[in-house]
């Protein structure tokens, strides 16, 4: 089964680079995710994942659009009587999306990644009319016995897809999705390979819209969008100025506001983040050969980043920042935290310790995704940021 041959963001094309990040900045920014119901009204089918990460090449290889469900800067009026008064913000703006039929699925998969996000898929299913579902990723991914074990996960989900989009799910099929995404891979790699040699090339906001695009629209029109869009940044004649280079960490689920974002970009460059790190948790290539389920579950294993909800012995956290800070160079860091996030809370704890050790200057904070107010926070920041320069 192939994407159905839908474009549905058309509105950078034909621009000037300057008028085409304004196109994708305002697609982003938007709560209406225009391009979901874009896919739709041309007789598409959607599926729905929660954060971090989700095999969607699976979705893919069923002709179907896989939707990064991702919060939204709204008011969660709807979903607000659903769950308790202390908890994160992107679990109720991602239930009010679909109790308002802001955006229609066909299927909604959550993932447990802790102890709120684990009742999600079931709130979801009493209150749709479309089925729901848990992927359970390995929770001892050290286990011998963890790629054995995610790879009939995936085939579980496969076979839920299957039934829900109506057609077969080939290996042919999936192996053929793999190449998309593989391309969009390295095209997101290029992108950030520009924010780290060259952040004043791209905006910090600009990036992040570039890769949020991912979750809404079909793989193989973002991989055009990229390499539209990536030659004409490196082309850029744009000058470096006088800034400290930092690293954002803590947007590994709830998103920070975009004016967080575009704030934070005018006060340094950021050079590496941990934003939307779902998109590109796969940091390289997936096999092309053998069976594409057990690949895709050697990669998540073997072959993937990090986040405060995957435990993985080989891969502590905070040496995983300190490598990410130092192959960026960047200056410090910003440990932020979505508030009422307990995963991301605890790492910040032992961040600050593993960066104290480490001489690495640092900024902690807490953002929700609908804030609106940033005056108290920049001045923040400016201060941290000029201590910084002129210590």
């Amino acid at each position: 089964m192939t994407l159905m041959a839908t474009r549905c963001f058309d509105e950078w094309r034909d621009k000037s680079l300057g008028d085409a990040l304004v196109e994708c900045r305002d697609m982003v920014e938007s709560p209406e995710f225009a391009t979901v119901q874009r896919w739709r009204d041309a007789g598409g089918k959607v599926v729905g994942h929660f954060q971090v990460y989700f095999p969607e090449e699976i979705v893919h290889a069923a002709g179907m659009l896989p939707f990064k469900v991702r919060g939204a800067p709204m008011e969660p009026n709807l979903a607000d009587s659903h769950f308790g008064s202390y908890l994160c913000s992107i679990l109720k703006t991602s239930l009010d999306l679909a109790l308002s039929d802001q955006v229609q699925m066909e299927l909604f998969v959550s993932l447990p990644i802790c102890d709120a996000a684990r009742n999600l898929a079931a709130i979801w299913g009493r209150n749709a009319d479309y089925p729901s579902q848990i992927l359970y990723l390995p929770q001892n991914p050290n286990s011998s016995g963890s790629v054995d074990y995610l790879e009939h996960e995936y085939d579980r989900i496969r076979r839920v897809i299957e039934e829900v989009a109506g057609v077969e799910i080939t290996n042919a099929d999936l192996s053929g999705s793999i190449v998309v995404f593989n391309e969009n891979r390295r095209l997101m790699r290029d992108l950030y390979d520009i924010k780290r040699r060259t952040p004043w090339l791209i905006a910090a906001e600009d990036a992040y819209a570039m890769v949020a695009l991912a979750g809404m629209i079909p793989r193989e029109e973002h991989n055009e969008l990229l390499r539209t869009l990536i030659p004409m940044i490196r082309e850029r004649d744009a000058k470096q100025e006088d800034r400290i280079r930092v690293v954002f960490e803590g947007g590994f689920c709830e998103q920070p506001p975009f004016d967080l974002i575009r704030m934070l970009g005018r006060t340094c460059y950021v050079v590496d983040d941990d934003l939307l790190i779902g998109l590109r948790y796969l940091t390289q290539d997936v096999p092309t050969e053998g069976e594409p389920l057990r690949q895709l579950a050697e990669s998540y294993i073997e072959r993937s980043s990090y986040s405060p909800v995957q435990h993985d012995l080989r891969k502590p956290k905070e040496e995983m920042l300190i490598q990410r800070i130092r192959a960026a160079d960047a200056d410090a860091a910003i440990l932020a935290a979505a508030k009422m996030c307990e995963p991301g809370l605890e790492e910040q704890v032992t961040y600050t310790h593993a960066l104290d050790d480490e001489g690495i200057d640092y900024f902690v904070s807490e953002f929700e995704e609908n804030m609106s107010s940033f005056d108290q926070l920049e001045l923040q920041v400016e201060t941290f940021v000029e201590n910084l320069l002129f210590a």
